[in-house]
């Protein structure tokens, strides 16, 4: 282990001396709100959070000399610049309020002239150069964003998301040690057991009772990052567990390719990261050394050591222990027969009356086992279960459910919804294709056909301000296969409509006196599209 983390630290201390030449994205003091590689829904955070103070409007500038390589406007980043340096290295900066000019005019005008505020530019390198610490833009809370900040991405040649810290290191001072909550224990099915159960299990950190084990087990552990002066949590750098003093796995966060994001949901459990490696988990950034993937196997009546420790970038490190006492216990056989369980390593077909699935090779991270049943739905379909628990995938399965009743005329209004256990029903979409609809899911569980005839509904947003702020805004929604498009006319005539923080999923229009004449009174007309087709038109009038 320690030959393991001396190689790290040399990749580390080359990679913060070669960025020792870029400069912060923002004047003040820094301090994160996020880090690189935290835990997310079916992603890692990819960057830094830069925390604003709590507010808008931040100058931002370029870390590097570079030009600006790409534009972009969306609903889940906001307003994004990405920044290509001399060096090979990009950074996206997401979450802006603003770009510069001339930039910002270039953008509208784009916007205007194909009649959408979601766009995207590529700019050639000799169009918008930058110089280090030139402004570029200024930070903002737009995109899927809780709250004001700056994310920054840095992705090396290859266009992978890297960790940026080792730019900001020598401004940044951290003394505080990642600190353990809680473990996590995973008696594999069939071939182990914990406390007498075969189910995973909480621990916590200085369990009231001796834990038992036998068979092959994993373990997984809750653990955060801290640093000085502020309570946000953050995600762990490295993460190393030893057995009896051998290294049986490490976790070191620090590049990744947007192609394994959803590897997360195979490495971690809720919050809980797992020290061992399922067969359909190809994420680089874990290692294991024991030729088990990372399980242990418990076959002596005897305690076995576990040691976890915890180190962030700057050397912080901590360290806590868990001893499993080996007891022979009975081992339960699975519960499935053989022509029940769903095999990672090979293409499932499930077909069953009304209902078909197929799983392509490795899309399940591990074997999964069906737990089919039919019952009677809404009439237009079936309920099927497919699997007891939501099943995580990496790559979709196409799933097609037939329409025992074509009640509608129009097919379009029929869609796939996931069924949870507590019976809510989401849209996966779908389309009508003779007879069964067919949508493409990222999750097993529970399907069936729902039928989506009613529009969306839009409502205005304190509508007595929309003169004092120059600002129109209306809240849309939709509560069953969700808003699919929006479009506005002002005067007949096209209006820049967009939705810059998904968080609130408010839909804004800045009023702009190039495309509005002010002191008169305006006609706005609002047209709202849900998943399903069904479509709602509102008309609002007010004086500007």
């Amino acid at each position: 282990m320690r030959q393991l983390l001396l190689y790290i630290s040399l990749c580390w201390c080359t990679l913060t001396l070669q960025a020792q030449k870029y400069r912060p994205p923002m004047d003040h003091t820094i301090t994160f709100a996020g880090n690189y590689g935290e835990i997310r829904s079916d992603h890692y955070h990819g960057g830094l959070d830069f925390k604003t103070g709590g507010t808008e409007g931040k100058v931002v500038r370029a870390l590097a000399d570079g030009y600006i390589s790409r534009i972009q406007v969306n609903s889940s980043s906001g307003l994004v610049l990405t920044v290509m340096f001399e060096d090979g290295y990009s950074a996206a900066y997401r979450h802006l309020s603003s770009f510069m000019e001339p930039i910002a005019s270039r953008v509208k005008a784009y916007q205007y002239e194909h009649q959408s505020w979601e766009m995207e530019l590529r700019p050639s390198p000799d169009e918008y150069p930058v110089k280090a610490g030139q402004q570029i833009a200024r930070s903002g809370n737009t995109g899927y964003s809780m709250g004001p900040h700056l994310h920054l991405d840095i992705f090396n040649a290859d266009d992978e998301y890297i960790d940026p810290l080792p730019f900001f290191l020598n401004k940044v001072n951290d003394h505080t040690a990642p600190k353990a909550e809680g473990f996590m224990l995973f008696p594999q099915p069939g071939q182990g057991v914990v406390n007498g159960s075969q189910q995973q299990q909480a621990v916590a950190l200085t369990p009231q009772k001796p834990v038992t084990a036998w068979g092959v087990v994993g373990v997984g552990i809750r653990a955060y990052d801290y640093m000085d002066g502020v309570h946000n949590k953050y995600g762990v750098k490295f993460v190393t567990l030893t057995v009896d003093g051998d290294t049986v796995f490490q976790s070191t966060v620090d590049k990744f390719a947007y192609e394994e994001n959803r590897y997360i949901n195979s490495w971690c459990e809720g919050q809980y990261m797992k020290s061992f490696i399922e067969p359909g988990n190809k994420l680089r950034m874990l290692q294991a050394f024991n030729g088990r993937g990372g399980l242990i196997e418990i076959n002596e009546e005897r305690p076995y050591r576990l040691q976890y420790t915890l180190s962030d970038a700057f050397g912080n490190i901590s360290k806590v222990s868990l001893t499993l006492q080996g007891k022979q216990q009975e081992i339960a056989p699975l519960a499935y027969s053989e022509e029940n369980v769903l095999h990672q390593a090979q293409v499932n077909v499930v077909q069953r009356a009304g209902v078909q699935l197929v799983i392509p090779r490795g899309a399940l991270y591990k074997d999964a086992y069906l737990d089919y049943k039919q019952t009677a739905g809404s009439g237009v379909a079936d309920v099927y279960r497919l699997t007891l628990d939501a099943v995580k995938l990496h790559t979709g399965a196409e799933l097609q459910i037939g329409v025992r009743q074509q009640s509608m005329a129009d097919s379009t209004k029929y869609y796939i919804a996931r069924v949870g256990k507590d019976g809510r029903k989401s849209s996966v979409g779908g389309t009508n294709v003779e007879g069964f609809m067919k949508a493409r899911v990222l999750q097993l569980g529970t399907f069936t056909v729902e039928v989506d005839t009613v529009p969306p509904t839009i409502k205005p947003v304190n509508v007595q301000q929309w003169p004092k702020l120059g600002k129109v805004t209306l809240q849309a929604e939709d509560s069953q296969t969700g808003i699919s498009s929006y479009s506005a006319t002002i005067d007949g005539q096209w209006a820049l409509l967009g939705k810059p923080n998904s968080v609130n999923n408010h839909l804004v229009l800045e009023l702009d006196p190039a495309h509005v004449t002010k002191g008169k009174r305006h006609v706005l007309l609002v047209t709202v599209v849900d998943g399903c087709g069904n479509e709602t038109t509102e008309e609002f009038s007010f004086v500007w």
